[in-house]
């Protein structure tokens, strides 16, 4: 049986500081994270390429798939939900997705962990 865990919340940056439809790099309580600010809204999935290992993901090109925002690893391409961190290319891939949220102007992400 998978659970998830998830932890506090850690502020990131203001939410001024984030180009519209472009990936951020952040380091959130160890973890490499990509934030994305989509007209969709706020978006965080790890930063690390599940296909090929290299962090990456906060470069990629953000778009969207019938309606899903989503993002393009600059790698090989593959897309990601943003909302699900599914991957939409290679079924039974995907990234971490975490929890996001603005608190006074200022962009705060909440890591979720499988244990």
């Amino acid at each position: 049986m998978t659970t998830m865990t998830t932890l506090g919340w850690t502020a990131v940056c203001p939410l001024d500081r984030l180009e519209p439809e472009r990936g951020v790099a952040a380091l959130v309580d160890g973890v490499q994270v990509a934030l994305f600010h989509t007209m969709d809204g706020l978006f965080a999935i790890d930063n690390r390429d599940p296909v090929t290992g290299a962090y990456v993901l906060s470069r990629g090109i953000v778009g969207s798939r019938g309606g899903v925002p989503t993002v393009a690893s600059p790698l090989h391409k593959q897309v990601y939900d943003l909302r699900t961190g599914e991957c939409l290319d290679l079924p039974g891939v995907a990234v971490a997705r975490h929890d996001t949220r603005c608190h006074d102007g200022i962009v705060e992400v909440r890591l979720r962990r499988e244990g």
